[in-house]
C-alpha cells in the first residue's frame, strides 16, 4: 500500500474487494487502481504480489479514468441516436473527454448536444457495469469486419494477441485498452461542451470526423463551478483577445499556423526580448544570430534527421544540395561553439538568441498561438564540464523562478522527464551509464533547490533527460511553458571539445534552455493570464490622455511630450466625443492609465488619473505621475487580472 503497509489477500482479489475490506465509504469513492504503476479497473482480479494504490477523483489517474469512461457513455448515447455511427478514439483530455465519430451522411448541430446530454443522464442512472473482455485478434477482426468498421480494423493492425480488450457497458461495446470506472452510476453531472471537425488520424488528406467534447463530474456543484470558470476562460481566450487588442492576426494567403504580429503585439515581443536580454546579460550569456535554413548534412549529424523529419518542412534543393528550414537552434549553436578553439577557461560558455524556428504541425493540431508553424524561441545553450553542471542547471531554474515572480505565476511544477531503459538505441541514445549519471545529477539539483517537481518516465529528449516547466494561469489552466534539457550526446556527434587544465581534450556537457518558451505560446498564455489587462511595463499603450474638449488639446500635447521624453508609450484621444465615452472605450482597450484633463487640471498643472479596472485614483502633478509610472515600468511591477467570484 502507499503508506508502506503490507496486506495479504487470496489471489484473484480485486482492488475494489480490498477497498471494501478497508471501509465501505472508501469503496464508494474508488474509480480505478494503480497496480505496480499501471492503472487497472478496480474490478480486475490481482493474481500476483503488487504495489497497490486505490485511485479516487482526487487522483489525476482517477479523473482520467472517469472521463474516459464518460466518453464511452457518450458513445452509447450517440449510438442510440445514430445507429450507423462508427467510433474512432475517445480519450480523456486535460479537462474532460472527446470522441471522434463518423456519422455517415447524418449531421449534428449544437442543439443535438442537449438531446445527447439527456440520454447520457438517463443511461448513467442505469448503473451499467463496465465489463472488460480479452479477445483474440482473429475474433476481434471478425467482429469489426462484420460491422464494416474500418476505423477499428485500422487500430487492430498494430495490435497482437494478448493486447486486445473489449469493454461493454449497457448497449455499447468498443475496442479499448481501458481502464474504466466500476459503473456508469458514478457519473452524476454531465455537460457536452462543443462539436468540431477532426481529420482521421489528424491528417488533412483523410476523412473529416465529428469530434464531440464533453466534461463530467461526480456531483453537480463541481460541474457548476467548472462551467463558471469556462465562461471566464471564454472571455480570456487568447484568440479573442488577440483580435480585440490588435495583438496578432492570421491570414490564409500567408498560411495556417503562421501568425502576423501587429504593432501592439510587436511591442509586447520587444519588451519580452528586452527582459530576456537584460537577464541573460547579467547571467553571463553572449548573444548570437543564426540563419533560418541549413544543409541536410547538419541535421543528419545532429540526429534530427530522420527521427524528427515529420515535424520539419520538406527540404528545398539548390545546386544539388538539400536545405531545411530550421526546426531547432541547437545544431547552429554547436557550430558557433566549434568555430574557435576552447579551453577550460572559456567554460561555461553561454550563448543565447531569440531564434526563429519552423515546425510542420498537422493542420488539425494548430491552435491560435499555442500550436503554430513559425515560432520565435527564447533559446540558449550552455557548454560546461561536469563540475560546473549543477551550478549551471540550478542557475537556469532560478531564472525560471525570477520570471514567475515578475509575471505573477504562483503555481508551477518542474516535470523531470526520464528515459525508458527498454527503448535505448531506438527512442533514446544507447548510453545507459550516461543516462543514469545525468538523471541523477538533475534530480539532485532539484532536491537541493527545494523546487517542486514530479518524475515522468519515457518522456526525455533522445539525447538526455529534461525538465518541462508546467505553469498554471490565473484561472487554473495548465500550460507547458518551457524546457531545460541535458545533452550528453551532441558534443560527440559534432566533435565538440575543449582543452582541460591537464592539457588533454574533453567533450562538454550541453544544457538546452528556453525559460520564456516561444513568443507565440508565452504571449498566448499572458493574454489569458492577464485577461488582456497587461501590466504597464508590458502594455502596448501605457497611457491614454483624455481631454474633456478641444480647448485642452495644447495642454494634452504638453503632457504627451513629457511622457514620451520618459519613454512612456502614450496617445491622445482627440475625438469629438463625450468624456464618458472616451473613458469607456479606453477601459475596453485595456490601457493601464487614463489621464483626464480639463480646465481645473490645466490651471493647476495636474492630471486626473484613472487606473484600468480601478477607476479614479486621484489628481496628481504631471511630473509626479510621470516619475511614478516610469519607476513602475522600470521595476516591471504588475498585478494579475482577478478572477471574479461566481
Amino acid at each position: 500500500m502507499p503508506d508502506g503497509s503490507v496486506r495479504e489477500f487470496a489471489a484473484g482479489t480485486s482492488a475494489m474487494d480490498i477497498a471494501k475490506s478497508i471501509s465501505e465509504g472508501l469503496a464508494r469513492k474508488v474509480l480505478a487502481a494503480s497496480v505496480n504503476g499501471e492503472v487497472w479497473d478496480a474490478s480486475r482480479p490481482i493474481h500476483n504480489d503488487a504495489s497497490l494504490k486505490l485511485l479516487t477523483w482526487d487522483d489525476a489517474e482517477g479523473k482520467s479514468t472517469f472521463w474516459h469512461s464518460s466518453a464511452h457513455l457518450m458513445a452509447e448515447a450517440v449510438q442510440d441516436k445514430y445507429p450507423n455511427a462508427k467510433f474512432w478514439v475517445g480519450p480523456a483530455v486535460d479537462k474532460g473527454f472527446y470522441y471522434d465519430i463518423d456519422l455517415g451522411d447524418a449531421k449534428m448541430s449544437e442543439e443535438d448536444l442537449v438531446h445527447l446530454e439527456k440520454k447520457m443522464n438517463e443511461l448513467s442512472k442505469k448503473n451499467s457495469v463496465y465489463t472488460r473482455k480479452e479477445m483474440p485478434k482473429g475474433e476481434a477482426v471478425k467482429y469489426f469486419t462484420e460491422k464494416g468498421d474500418e476505423y477499428k480494423l485500422d487500430l487492430l493492425e498494430n495490435l497482437k494477441d494478448g493486447e486486445i480488450t473489449f469493454y461493454t457497458q449497457g448497449e455499447f461495446t468498443d475496442l479499448c485498452r481501458g481502464p474504466h470506472i466500476p459503473n456508469t452510476g458514478f457519473i452524476k453531472a454531465i455537460k457536452l461542451t462543443s462539436i468540431a471537425g477532426a481529420y482521421w488520424k489528424g491528417n488533412e488528406n483523410n476523412k473529416q470526423l465529428t469530434r464531440i467534447y464533453g466534461v463530467t463530474f461526480p456531483n453537480q456543484k463541481e460541474l457548476d463551478e467548472y462551467l463558471a470558470m469556462l465562461e471566464e476562460a471564454k472571455k480570456r481566450d487568447h484568440r479573442k483577445l488577440g483580435k480585440e487588442l490588435s495583438i496578432f492576426t492570421m491570414d490564409d494567403d500567408v498560411g495556417q499556423g503562421l501568425p502576423l504580429w501587429m504593432p501592439n503585439g510587436t511591442i509586447i515581443i520587444e519588451e519580452l526580448e528586452k527582459l530576456a536580454k537584460e537577464t541573460e546579460m547579467a547571467a553571463g550569456y553572449k548573444r548570437v544570430v543564426t540563419p533560418h535554413i541549413a544543409k541536410e548534412s547538419m541535421y543528419l549529424t545532429s540526429g534530427h534527421l530522420p527521427y524528427y523529419a515529420e515535424s520539419m518542412f520538406p527540404p528545398m534543393e539548390m545546386d544539388g544540395t538539400k536545405y531545411y528550414l530550421k526546426a531547432m537552434n541547437c545544431p547552429h549553436h554547436h557550430k558557433i561553439f566549434d568555430a574557435e578553439p576552447k579551453t577550460y577557461k572559456d567554460l561555461p560558455y553561454r550563448i543565447a538568441e531569440y531564434g526563429t524556428c519552423y515546425r510542420y504541425e498537422q493542420s488539425g493540431e494548430l491552435f491560435g498561438l499555442m500550436r503554430v508553424r513559425c515560432l520565435h524561441m527564447n533559446d540558449a545553450h550552455i557548454y560546461c564540464n561536469r563540475e560546473q553542471f549543477a551550478d549551471e542547471f540550478r542557475a537556469v531554474n532560478e531564472m525560471y523562478i525570477k520570471y514567475f515572480k515578475i509575471f505573477g505565476i504562483d503555481k508551477y511544477v518542474m516535470r523531470l522527464s526520464l528515459h525508458e531503459p527498454t527503448k535505448l538505441g531506438q527512442k533514446y541514445v544507447n548510453e545507459p551509464e550516461l543516462w543514469k549519471e545525468t538523471e541523477s545529477m538533475v534530480r539532485q539539483v532539484l532536491i537541493e533547490s527545494n523546487i517542486p517537481y514530479i518524475e515522468v518516465q519515457d518522456e526525455a529528449a533522445f539525447y538526455g533527460p529534461k525538465i518541462d516547466v508546467q505553469i498554471w494561469s490565473a484561472i487554473g489552466r495548465e500550460f507547458t511553458l518551457a524546457t531545460n534539457q541535458v545533452d550528453f550526446n551532441s558534443g560527440n556527434k559534432f566533435k565538440l571539445s575543449y582543452t582541460t587544465q591537464n592539457n588533454s581534450t574533453d567533450v562538454p556537457l550541453i544544457i538546452h534552455r528556453a525559460p520564456l518558451g516561444t513568443h507565440e505560446r508565452f504571449i498566448g498564455f499572458l493574454l489569458e493570464h492577464y485577461a488582456g489587462k497587461f501590466p504597464a511595463w508590458l502594455a502596448p499603450l501605457q497611457v491614454k490622455i483624455l481631454p474633456i474638449s478641444d480647448k485642452f488639446m495644447d495642454y494634452a500635447n504638453s503632457i504627451l511630450q513629457k511622457l514620451k521624453k520618459a519613454d512612456i508609450r502614450a496617445e491622445i484621444d482627440d475625438r469629438s466625443e463625450k468624456i464618458g465615452k472616451k473613458i469607456r472605450d479606453t477601459e475596453m482597450a485595456k490601457v493601464p492609465y487614463m489621464l483626464v484633463v480639463g480646465e481645473k487640471e490645466m490651471n493647476e498643472g495636474k492630471v486626473a488619473v484613472r487606473r484600468q479596472g480601478k477607476g479614479d485614483i486621484g489628481t496628481k502633478d504631471v511630473q509626479e505621475f510621470v516619475a511614478e509610472l516610469a519607476e513602475e515600468i522600470k521595476e516591471r511591477r504588475g498585478e494579475v487580472a482577478e478572477v471574479k467570484a461566481v
